[in-house]
């Protein structure tokens, strides 16, 4: 009877690839609602997305208007959507996927008779890609597809759209666990650099590189199958030159051209338009090449301010098992250099996420081998569960070595992550401020940066993620901290050490579209005494870049007394002066409509500072490049790319602007309001105008400064 039934099926598959009958779509969620399907839980909505829903970066890649979306409530919500039954028809069964790389938590399952025969997830990525399972086993039976979303926390959502049932592959054909037989290359290294071919629209692959059976590379990288490349990523493999490095690469097709494209170089190529591509910011800093996000590590030490960052060394969009900390050094926080990786992920870590780098200048940690004291960084990572880990530098950050007894912090609650550590003076111990779950944070004490005792725990809505966590004394309250979360919103209050008392409820000075994992430096001397705070611009890749994404541009943080109570102020760091070129200086200017005192100014680059008294005027501002940049007085609103609410001060305002090729940062009355925004302009329009509707202003002073790029 079973060989009947095989020969059943085999027949049928034959007829099907005879007849080459046309595509049977399953879904296209093209509708108002989810039709016939059934939908439990929160997540997935009353019906398909139209693309991104609130508070998600922008989706792509699907087809049409709707998908199915499960980011409704954000990561945490859960749910499932479950089709009707249909029967299998055709070999291959076509779908796009997209959104988090959780495989036992979120992902899209074929069903037969209630039971999982075929599972997909996505890459961490919110673009949605093919993806092709040979379904010719199952030919006749009757299926469901079920689209889960059990998990919490960051990366915790599906995309699913083009559900298909077809008679030839589309995408990339995976298995049900998405793994496969590895292809292998071994390379005898002759040259210091080994450059991999890049295609963004490949599937992501799980690469190893080892020498003498021992892995020193891991990642995962959209390898090139057909020669055609986005860009050339590369590995420094100067320390095994002589040796042969074996490449693994796994789910090659049979007629890959991945591993047989991989070359070797003495030289970093084509970098004589580094820095100087048509979207490159010119004072944010960016990698040379690669995708990045969270500033990491934030520390000063002997003349240096390091900034560690969330990368991926081999794509250009965000891979959360292959993010490594990108490392580079400034003496002035304009002028970047960047330094070789600090950290890569292992077998036993997959991905360095999030965290914070502070001086352990009495050696608490007893980890100092030299005479400096060491560096000690503290990340998240997935290794027995995701759990908190610790490195250490000798040597000013340079090179760094594993805690042999990582995790400092195992897991505790969830996907728990981004570790901010500080040093709390007054009881001579470290503080740890940890991202637990939901809107939850947890704080912890240790005396050595290795044991960790939790002491309080926090929740404040409408904020996750990446915490900061410093002091900003006062002479009227000397235990005054502050608490800030990923998107910006901070608690004000008093801590002794173990407990936090804050006061109200959480407060936004920033209110641009692109500003977010915002973190501070630690250990900046006190003959300096400022706190610096830089965040991720984060958006869309610029088209054909060779990087993707940039850093906002680092702003002193400082405390004021309110009517509304003690308030953060955002402002730029002094430093930004060693750019300015071509100066102006207007003072006790009147302007009535349609006069512009800066007709014939025009660039790209620009620092402006400008005070106005508002007179008789309606609105008032710039048009910088097309876009406008304005007070409506009436409201008492500054709008830009964003907008606030912004008082006046005896009937003045005051707005700061800086201009990027593709950024624009907008702070009002010396930093009482910021807007950090990622822009890109029209290339033709490099114009300049200041302008009043309604009346005329009185412009008490003006300074419009063109700036030189910090990479020349």
């Amino acid at each position: 009877m079973k060989s009947l039934t095989l020969l059943l099926a085999v027949l049928s598959i034959s007829s099907i690839v005879c007849a080459q009958q046309p595509d049977i779509p399953v879904a296209d969620f093209e509708g108002p609602d989810y039709g016939a399907w059934t939908v439990e839980g929160t997540a997935f909505g009353s019906g398909p997305a139209q693309g991104s829903v609130d508070g998600q970066r922008t989706v792509s890649g699907f087809i049409g208007k709707g998908l199915v979306n499960s980011f409704h409530g954000g990561d945490n919500s859960t749910g499932t959507l479950t089709s009707p039954p249909f029967k299998i028809e055709q070999k291959y069964l076509s779908f796009l996927i997209g959104g988090g790389n959780r495989s036992t938590e979120v992902y899209l399952a074929l069903l037969i008779d209630g039971k999982m025969v075929r599972r997909a997830t996505g890459v961490d990525d919110e673009r949605l890609q093919w993806k092709c399972w040979d379904v010719s086993d199952q030919a006749g039976k009757t299926a469901q597809i079920q689209i889960t979303d059990k998990a919490t926390g960051g990366w915790g959502h599906i995309l699913v759209d083009q559900i298909t049932q077809t008679d030839g592959e589309k995408g990339s054909k995976v298995t049900m666990e998405d793994t496969g037989a590895p292809g292998q290359r071994e390379i005898k290294i002759t040259k210091r650099y080994l450059y991999l071919p890049v295609k963004e629209r490949s599937s992501v692959r799980k690469m190893q590189c080892l020498v003498d059976g021992t892995t020193v590379h891991c990642s995962e990288i959209r390898l090139s199958d057909d020669g055609q490349t986005d860009f050339q990523a590369f590995i420094d493999a100067g320390e095994f030159i002589g040796k042969t490095l074996t490449v693994k690469v796994d789910r090659l097709p049979s007629e890959s051209l991945a591993l047989s494209s991989i070359t070797q170089d003495d030289v970093i190529r084509d970098t004589e338009n580094l820095y100087h591509e048509n979207y490159r910011p010119q004072f944010h800093f960016s990698p040379a090449r690669g995708w990045h996000n969270d500033p990491n590590g934030l520390v000063f030490y002997k003349g240096e301010y390091h900034l560690f960052y969330q990368y991926n060394p081999t794509g250009l969009t965000g891979a959360g098992f292959n993010m490594h900390w990108g490392h580079a050094v400034s003496p002035d926080l304009v002028h970047w250099k960047e330094l070789p990786i600090a950290i890569f992920p292992t077998e036993k870590e997959r991905g360095i996420w999030s965290g914070s780098a502070v001086v352990d200048w009495d050696n608490t940690s007893g980890l100092k081998s030299g005479t400096e004291p060491p560096l000690v960084a503290f990340y998240t990572s997935i290794g027995k569960g995701v759990s908190q880990f610790m490195v250490f530098s000798n040597d000013r950050g340079r090179t760094w070595t594993r805690y042999e007894n990582n995790p400092v912090l195992p897991n505790i609650v969830g996907a728990n992550r981004d570790p901010k550590v500080t040093w709390h003076k007054g009881t001579k111990h470290w503080v740890m401020a940890l991202f637990l779950d939901k809107n939850d944070y947890g704080l912890f004490t240790s005396p050595d940066l290795k044991q960790w005792t939790q002491v309080q725990k926090l929740t404040t809505p409408e904020c996750a993620e990446c915490p900061d966590f410093f002091p900003m004394p006062t002479a009227d309250h000397p235990n005054r901290w502050v608490f800030v979360a990923g998107n910006g919103r901070y608690l004000i209050g008093d801590f002794d050490g173990t407990k936090f008392i804050y006061e109200g409820q959480a407060q936004r000075c920033e209110l641009g579209n692109s500003c977010y994992a915002v973190q501070t430096y630690s250990d900046i001397p006190a003959s300096d005494g400022r706190r610096i705070q830089i965040g991720w611009m984060n958006g869309e890749h610029y088209p054909n870049m060779p990087y993707s994404q940039q850093m906002s541009f680092p702003c002193e943080l400082t405390l004021h007394d309110t009517a509304e109570g003690p308030r953060l102020f955002k402002y730029p760091v002094a430093e930004i002066a060693k750019l300015h070129r071509n100066s102006k200086t207007w003072k006790n200017v009147s302007l009535a409509p349609g006069e512009n005192l800066l007709k014939g100014i025009s660039g790209d680059l620009f620092d402006i500072a400008v005070e106005f008294e508002i007179g008789d005027a309606t609105e008032f501002g710039f048009m910088m490049r097309g876009t406008s940049i304005h007070y409506d007085a009436k409201g008492k609103r500054l709008i830009g790319t964003g907008a606030a609410v912004l008082p006046t001060n005896n009937g003045r305002i005051k707005m700061r602007i800086l201009v990027d090729l593709t950024s624009l940062e907008v702070y009002g009355n010396d930093g009482q309001v910021a807007m950090t925004s990622r822009w890109l302009p029209k290339d033709d329009n490099r114009t300049l105008e200041i302008f009043t509707k309604g009346g005329s202003v009185k412009i008490i002073s003006l300074e419009v400064h063109e700036l030189n790029s910090a990479w020349r």
